[in-house]
């Protein structure tokens, strides 16, 4: 069992270290408020994490594939919002959302904004199928079927997750970083890289069918 979970960890730190829209978020959350703004959006993108793998295991994954009106529901929810997020993002005037003095540097909270950081990255999770079957596909391969199905559910999650912060943590540090070397025109062009890398994946997505994944 050790065995197979450290595969599983391995497999998972390959997976969430490509960049998706989740880690773009990060990426872009560190750069223009600090860790401490980009921390809610890293608490949604965990908590969908959470979501999808309990979706896969009730298997919803399996009625995705079956079921070509909620498959394609879900999927252009997905691409809309994908590309909402990436147009937003392309407007962006790269105004920085930290406020600096001699001393240090700090990042000022609204709750409304702490709130929309959190929303847009577990909604960019959630609305997309591919994640849905992505989890449906993949956990089952580390299931012992003689075993209670729920905790190892529960393991895999917790080391999902886990590693998919780590991995946030990093992008959202890296971009905290970047900020520190650049001006706010930096944030701009990040904005912007990010949002075109998101318009992109949501014409991904778009051409996604049930054949494919």
């Amino acid at each position: 069992m050790e065995i197979s979970l450290f595969s599983f960890g391995l497999l998972a730190l390959v997976i969430v270290m490509t960049p998706g829209p989740t880690v773009l978020l990060a990426l872009s959350n560190g750069s223009r408020f600090g860790m401490a703004y980009a921390g809610y959006g890293i608490a949604g993108a965990a908590i969908s994490d959470g979501v999808l793998i309990a979706a896969a295991a009730l298997g919803l994954g399996a009625v995705l594939v079956t079921s070509a009106v909620l498959f394609n529901l879900v999927k252009w929810i997905g691409v809309a919002y994908l590309v909402w997020l990436g147009i937003q993002m392309l407007r962006s005037s790269g105004e920085l959302g930290l406020e600096t003095n001699r001393a240090n540097v700090r990042c000022a909270i609204p709750s409304r904004r702490a709130l929309a950081i959190f929303r847009k990255s577990f909604f960019v999770a959630v609305t997309n199928p591919k994640g849905y079957l992505f989890f449906t596909a993949f956990l089952p391969q580390f299931l012992n079927p003689m075993e209670p199905l729920l905790t190892q559910y529960a393991t895999l999650a917790g080391i999902f997750i886990a590693i998919d912060v780590m991995v946030m943590t990093a992008y959202a540090g890296l971009g905290t970083k970047a900020m520190q070397l650049l001006n706010d025109s930096g944030a701009l062009w990040i904005d912007r890289t990010c949002g075109a890398l998101l318009i992109s994946l949501g014409c991904a997505l778009a051409l996604v069918r049930r054949s494919d994944v």
